[in-house]
C-alpha cells in the first residue's frame, strides 16, 4: 500500500494540467548556461555538465522503480507544488537544476587536478562540499513537505546514504569526464550513461510503464 506522500505524487504524475509559464524562462536559462561553454569552446564543463545531469537521471530511474516494486514509497519523492513531475522523485524544476548543477560546480575545480587544498585534491574537496551543500539543501526541502522519505535509512539522521549516493557520484563521474583529455573520451562516457538513461527510460516507462 503507498504512503500517503507516494500517493500524492502518483496522483500528480506527468499531468500536464499544472504546467506553468515559468518553466520556459528556466528552460532558456539551461539552454544560455550551456550556449556559452560552447561559444567558448570549454567541453570539459560541457561535458561534465551533461554527466553530472545523465547521472541524476539514473538515480530518478531506479528511484521510480523502487516505487513500482514495494508498492510503498520511491527513496524520496516529491509531491509537493510543481509544474510538471516527470518522476515521482523529479519535478521539472529539479530537472533544470540538475541540469547545470555539474557546469556551476566544476567551475570550482583548480586547473590542476594534482593541486591540493588542505592536503586534499582539490576535485575531492569539491566533490566533498559540493555533496555536503546538496544533502543539507535536500534536508531543508525535506522540513518543508517539498522532498519526501518515507524510509527510516533515507532521513536527516542517517544522511551517510544521501551523501553517498544521492549526491557523491555525480560529482565523482562529472569530474573525471571533465578531466579526460580528449574529447571522444568524454563523449563516449557522457554517451553511454545517456544510452543506459534512455534504455531505461523506454523499457520500463514506454513499453512497460513501471515508471
Amino acid at each position: 500500500m503507498p504512503t500517503q506522500s507516494a500517493t500524492e505524487a502518483l496522483n500528480i504524475l506527468r499531468d500536464g494540467s499544472l504546467f506553468q509559464w515559468y518553466v520556459i524562462p528556466l528552460f532558456a536559462l539551461v539552454v544560455y548556461v550551456y550556449a556559452v561553454e560552447v561559444q567558448k569552446k570549454d567541453w570539459n564543463l560541457v561535458f561534465a555538465g551533461l554527466a553530472f545531469w545523465g547521472m541524476d537521471w539514473f538515480n530518478e530511474i531506479w528511484n521510480s522503480l523502487v516505487m513500482h516494486f514495494t508498492n510503498y514509497a520511491p527513496v524520496w519523492g516529491a509531491p509537493g507544488k510543481t509544474a510538471y513531475l516527470i518522476l515521482i522523485g523529479l519535478n521539472i524544476e529539479i530537472c533544470f537544476m540538475f541540469a547545470i548543477s555539474g557546469i556551476v560546480w566544476s567551475k570550482f575545480l583548480l586547473d590542476d587536478k594534482r593541486t591540493k587544498v588542505l592536503g586534499i585534491p582539490n576535485r575531492w574537496v569539491v566533490a566533498i562540499t559540493g555533496s555536503v551543500f546538496c544533502v543539507v539543501v535536500e534536508v531543508l526541502l525535506n522540513a518543508i513537505g517539498a522532498l519526501t522519505w518515507d524510509y527510516s535509512w533515507w532521513n536527516a539522521g542517517a544522511p551517510w546514504l544521501i551523501f553517498l549516493i544521492g549526491y557523491l557520484q555525480f560529482f565523482v563521474v562529472a569530474f573525471l569526464v571533465h578531466d579526460m583529455k580528449a574529447i571522444k573520451s568524454k563523449a563516449i562516457t557522457v554517451g553511454v550513461i545517456y544510452a543506459v538513461d534512455i534504455a531505461a527510460i523506454l523499457i520500463f516507462g514506454v513499453i512497460l510503464g513501471w515508471i
